[in-house]
């Protein structure tokens, strides 16, 4: 099979992975950024883990690694970190290219 050499090697993969393929790899992705943004979060404001006296130590390591959780959960490690939590809908599309809608959906403090 030929497939032509585009500039976005991402595009090429595509081509050759199946729609659901592409569907699973990039809901893996997500995930996997939602776990490194939970624990760059927490080094941004300066803390370690053995530093938070909410969730012990080994608690943190498993939280910070799951793939999902309790929104409750979210908010007491966010309140652990000095955070608070915003939950926003947007609607994606605009026909006449006007600002997008946004709903609060959940805010913690």
């Amino acid at each position: 099979m030929k497939i032509k050499v585009k500039r976005n090697p991402i595009e090429n993969l595509e081509k050759l992975l199946s729609p659901e393929s592409i569907t699973r790899a990039k809901n893996k992705a997500e995930k996997m950024l939602f776990q490194i943004n939970l624990a760059d979060l927490r080094k941004q404001v300066g803390l370690r883990q053995e530093d938070i006296t909410n969730f012990s130590q080994s608690g943190l390591s498993k939280l910070e690694s799951r793939k999902d959780m309790k929104i409750s959960t979210l908010i007491d490690y966010l309140d652990s970190l000095g955070m608070d939590l915003e939950i926003k809908a947007k609607v994606r599309r605009k026909k006449d290219g006007k600002s997008k809608k946004e709903y609060i959906l959940l805010k913690a403090s």
